[in-house]
């Protein structure tokens, strides 16, 4: 009998290799190849165009039964989900250990089982008095959730055939499935992908929505394969920190609804409770002005949420290299950012450590927070505090321009429902929120010039 070859799949691209090495050829990640099952090799003779049945074809205009989104009883998941839970569909929700995945979903699987509807969880990392157990503190001991702690693919699929489907199917987590058909242990790359396609199979014919819980890597992407997240319909990332009370729900892929949504929770003793207005929650404790501090209307998906920046400059007395630190924001933007104050607008941040922080623990990726990153930047420079309640936006050019973003219109009506009295941005963002003050700058120069001329 010939000897089985083994092959290595890269789990950043999928790409097969037959020898093990550090780093991926085709996608340069390191420490991406694990090993997989052999493939199973046809015979030049296995022909595929003849013996299978006839696919039936259908009008994409033909009438059919609508899909009704099922609410989950949380409007920040239901937000997230862009609108509830779409039967048959497939749910990847990935996170930080201990980030509140387990908590999230047995809090709308109760909520879901105590407004009619089936709901089963299975866990195949607790035990099921384990589980009930964080129930009982939730206080959803009474929700009639059909619970159960297994791990084999094969039961779960015999045991739910037996029963009707049910509205919401938990899997936590999908990495310690496993099959009896294919070789390898649970979590690995062939186990992975084998589970997951059969459990999705199931969704997709019973009606069932089945949410798939999945671990992390360090870089915080989902473990195992990539094409795991291309065979769900939709990729959830809850975030935060452990040392901060909020949480933030995000969807970074939805076949039916809107991407980059977002709901955002706060961890308390009863589980995760809703957060209706999050800027007040990233605002709170404003209440003195203070130099290096600006708020920025920042866009998660269709929801302005407003944050603030905070900025610290320390001039360094001795020829030490300065320090740049930066928490919530990316640190080549805004070496970028000191780089154009300095050549564009005569400010010297040379001999001095630079310390930038998004409160709360909020990450920020918008290029629009440009401006407000450089009104901190002046204001703490200048040791001169800005007006409490204005807001900043814009992207900042290399030549030191104050570019237009998307949706400033947006983000003013929002900064004018907290109270906000001035608005600050590009000079032709239109649709002003009533009763806000709106100051267009053109160039970078004229924020400073703004900030070194407030007493």
């Amino acid at each position: 009998m010939a000897k089985t070859k083994k092959r290595y799949i890269c789990q950043a691209c999928g790409s097969v290799s037959h020898r093990w090495q550090g780093q991926c050829a085709d996608c340069a990640e390191w420490n991406t190849l694990v090993e997989d099952a052999p493939a199973t090799v046809f015979s030049q003779k296995h022909d595929l165009s003849a013996g299978g049945r006839p696919v039936q074809f259908v009008a994409l205009d033909a009438p059919g039964v609508p899909l009704v989104r099922r609410s989950t009883g949380l409007a920040e998941f239901d937000r997230a989900l862009g609108g509830g839970l779409v039967p048959g569909s497939a749910i990847l929700m990935g996170g930080d250990p201990g980030i509140g995945k387990s908590t999230l979903l047995l809090q709308a699987a109760a909520r879901i089982a105590r407004s009619g509807g089936q709901t089963v969880y299975i866990s195949g990392e607790e035990a099921s008095g384990q589980v009930r157990l964080r129930a009982e503190r939730l206080g959803l001991a009474d929700a009639p959730v059909q619970l159960a702690a297994a791990t084999s693919v094969r039961d779960i699929l015999t045991t739910l055939g037996a029963m009707d489907a049910p509205a919401l199917l938990v899997i936590d987590s999908i990495q310690t499935m496993y099959s009896d058909t294919i070789e390898g242990a649970p979590g690995t790359v062939s186990q992975v992908r084998g589970c997951a396609f059969e459990l999705i199979r199931y969704a997709k014919e019973s009606g069932a929505a089945l949410v798939l819980v999945g671990h992390v890597t360090k870089d915080g992407s989902i473990a195992g394969p990539r094409v795991l997240e291309h065979m769900v319909d939709v990729v959830m990332s809850f975030e935060g920190e452990r040392s901060h009370q909020y949480r933030i729900l995000r969807s970074l892929k939805n076949r039916f609804g809107p991407v980059d949504e977002i709901g955002v929770f706060a961890m308390e003793g009863q589980g995760l409770a809703e957060v209706g207005n999050p800027s007040m929650l990233f605002l709170s404790g404003r209440e003195t002005p203070l130099a290096g501090s600006a708020v920025f209307p920042a866009l998660e998906g269709t929801r302005p949420v407003l944050v603030e920046i905070q900025a610290l400059i320390v001039r360094l007395q001795s020829g030490a290299t300065p320090r740049r630190a930066v928490v919530g924001w990316d640190n080549g933007r805004m070496a970028m950012l000191l780089a154009v104050l300095e050549a564009r607008c005569g400010l010297s941040f040379s001999s001095a450590e630079v310390y930038l922080n998004v409160a709360g623990g909020y990450r920020l990726s918008d290029p629009a927070a440009d401006l407000a990153v450089a009104a901190a930047l002046v204001s703490a420079l200048a040791d001169r505090p800005l007006d409490l309640r204005s807001v900043w936006f814009g992207e900042v050019s290399l030549a030191g321009e104050i570019r237009p973003v998307a949706h400033g219109a947006l983000r003013l009506r929002e900064a004018g429902k907290l109270g906000f009295e001035t608005g600050y941005g590009p000079e032709d963002t239109t649709g002003h929120s009533p009763g806000l003050n709106y100051r267009g700058l053109k160039q970078l120069a004229n924020l400073v010039d703004r900030v070194m001329s407030n007493p």
